[in-house]
């Protein structure tokens, strides 16, 4: 796992990688500005209280305070949002990913099966809107227990690592197994692809290495797949 991970940070300098790597920077960073813009124009562009009279002086108050929790609300939904937003980046360049990790260290690989922009990007989206959907129906969990940290965070990562994890595992597996291969090297693996789901759910959260983190998800998936793949005669 930790050598998986390594190998697909260290890579990132090659010259194969660096016009992705500055395509991924620029994308996440757009993407995540974006998001922001977006919530912030909502926030202070939105009138919630229209009081008059001597209420006026109220309404001016409560208005403050809900744009500065609403400050807060936008850098939380942001970083709560910003993988499941960040993994759609890497639909559009995840071939190039995978072919470069390849031609790397598995260089006697046959040919892979070419999924297509439109399959690849068919996948991203469908796991994309799951992620988003149960985000948000977790949102009354996390507001219950704002104020216990630690169990916010076990359920943010336990979430997203399963998605995560299978999302880029499935990218990664259909280019040279079939749907059933596929399926059953999940389930061989599935403790391992979960923590690597961590992993990546982890990355996307640190500020900086969030912006670059699809493509070590990518890189590193390639090779946990092939180990996986190797150990098994059958896939």
């Amino acid at each position: 796992m930790i050598k998986a991970f390594s190998q697909a940070v260290f890579q990132l300098g090659d010259i194969s990688l660096r016009r992705v790597v500055w395509i991924a920077l620029a994308g996440s960073a757009g993407m995540f500005t974006i998001l922001w813009l977006v919530f912030g124009w909502f926030l202070f562009n939105t009138k919630f209280f229209h009081l008059d009279g001597l209420f006026g002086m109220l309404t001016t108050h409560l208005e403050w305070l809900i744009n500065v929790f609403g400050v807060a609300a936008v850098v939380f939904l942001s970083w709560l949002l910003f993988p499941t937003i960040a993994s759609v980046i890497v639909s559009f360049f995840f071939e190039d990913v995978a072919d470069a990790v390849e031609a790397r260290h598995y260089p006697n690989l046959p040919h892979p099966r070419r999924q297509g922009i439109t399959e690849i990007v068919r996948v991203t989206m469908q796991f994309s809107g799951l992620a988003v959907v149960l985000n948000m129906m977790a949102l009354p969990v996390y507001a219950l227990f704002f104020f216990i940290g630690p169990f916010n965070l076990f359920i943010f990562y336990a979430l997203n690592g399963y998605l995560l994890g299978r999302e880029f595992f499935e990218l990664v597996a259909h280019r040279r197994a079939t749907p059933d291969q596929a399926r059953r090297l999940r389930q061989a693996y599935k403790g391992q692809l979960f923590l690597a789901g961590v992993i990546i759910a982890f990355m996307m959260t640190v500020p900086i290495v969030n912006l670059i983190a699809p493509l070590i998800a990518t890189a590193a998936m390639v090779h946990l797949t092939q180990n996986w793949r190797s150990r098994l005669s059958w896939v």
